[in-house]
């Protein structure tokens, strides 16, 4: 019997268009012959809609195209299983069962622990990080606390709220200063380099702010990295178990990977090494292994493992790294908990993307049958007393 993957993707972040082609993308190269696979697209609105036209690409060119064929479902547990139901109409009917959540959602909303938090609500098994690891993935400044705290380097920085901007901006502009022009200013909980900008004076931070307010409230500001290279590396695994990728190296004119470096630059997605990316997410230039030195690669990998288990993240991450070329200082810029593509390309020297979705879906599933074994309850007569809510303020009084 077909194991039954029900993937989420969508949502309302601005990230929402990149979710989709991510998810097309991964359903496509999953093995149909081990898993029955059922899509679960969220519109910006947060309606769940089902069904299987929302495999194929096209069906997102017309959103009316969509909603008319697709059905409104929403996710329950019954006794039987975990169900998508119906929405509309006089009576809720069952369309689809799945027996594990399989998100590829990027960004605020969904990534940020929000949809892990509603999964394990319900209880269903699902692929990648639980709450505290998806929670910290997004937030760029907790993760960078608490990196500072296992000794993981990560650029200078300093971070602050809008509110505190608007009501104080002269102290949060002489932190900025101490740090050093120029700095790269970005939204705390946003991916995908949306609202990131360089400023090179204090009047272009203004501006860069006063952008980066507009996608978030909380801000962060660090130092741009001299002599840059960027260098990224997968992690595949658990709290158990954890394996590194080829490492790649981000080609860009500019002084930081833009959105269009990413997603808009055209071009057919080949890699320099030779490995064709097929429909890959990023249409920049990638150089896989990346040009470093066996000791650099040494270091990126160890920093790599620390930092996936210092934020206690699992499933298929890809943390990137800042290296300065002439000092060869190595400093981790962030992880992404759901990667673009869900950095595949990254893996095809030692396995290919049938096998590493295979690999993410057993992890997950192993994952949840050893946590059903922890206790997680105990029996308790604390009730057996209770005499209503006078009885309680006169014990809780006492």
């Amino acid at each position: 019997m077909k194991i039954k993957v029900g993937v989420i993707f969508g949502g309302e972040s601005v990230e929402h268009e990149v979710s989709i082609i991510t998810a097309v993308q991964a359903m496509n190269y999953m093995d149909q012959d081990k898993y029955e696979i059922v899509p679960i697209y969220v519109a910006k609105d947060r309606t769940w809609y089902t069904g299987k036209m929302l495999m194929e690409m096209d069906v997102y060119r017309n959103f009316d195209t969509l909603k008319r064929y697709a059905k409104k479902v929403t996710l329950v547990k019954t006794k039987e299983g975990f169900f998508l139901q119906s929405v509309t109409g006089l009576f809720r009917h069952n369309v689809a069962e799945i027996d594990i959540a399989f998100p590829v959602v990027h960004g605020k909303g969904a990534e940020d622990g929000s949809l892990a938090g509603f999964l394990d609500f319900i209880g269903i098994p699902y692929v990648g990080c639980n709450i505290l690891g998806a929670a910290l993935g997004q937030d760029k400044v907790v993760q960078r606390q608490l990196m500072e705290l296992n000794e993981i380097p990560v650029p200078k920085y300093t971070w602050f709220y809008d509110t505190e901007y608007l009501t104080d901006t002269t102290k949060i502009m002489k932190e900025v200063k101490a740090i050093g022009y120029p700095v790269i200013v970005k939204p705390a909980k946003l991916g995908s380099s949306i609202g990131i900008s360089i400023a090179k004076t204090e009047k272009e931070l203004d501006a860069c702010i006063t952008e980066a307010i507009t996608y978030d409230n909380k801000i962060i500001v660090e130092q741009v990295i001299p002599n840059i290279l960027e260098v990224n590396c997968s992690v595949l695994g658990n709290h158990e178990f954890q394996e590194t990728s080829a490492l790649a190296e981000m080609l860009t004119k500019n002084q930081f990977l833009t959105f269009d470096d990413k997603y808009l630059s055209g071009g057919k997605g080949k890699l320099k090494s030779g490995i064709k990316a097929g429909n890959k997410m990023s249409t920049s230039e990638i150089v896989i292994p990346a040009r470093i030195s066996k000791k650099l690669e040494e270091k990126v990998r160890e920093l790599s493992l620390k930092t996936f288990r210092a934020l206690d993240l699992a499933g298929t991450v890809r943390i990137d790294f800042l290296i300065n070329r002439e000092t060869e200082e190595v400093y981790v810029n962030e992880p992404n908990t759901i990667p673009g593509s869900l950095a595949f390309y990254m893996w095809s020297s030692t396995k290919d993307y049938k096998t590493l979705l295979d690999d993410m879906i057993t992890m997950a599933i192993k994952d949840y049958k050893n946590a059903s074994k922890k206790t997680t309850s105990f029996d308790s007569n604390i009730l057996s007393n209770f005499s209503g809510s006078k009885g309680m303020k006169n014990k809780i009084g006492r």
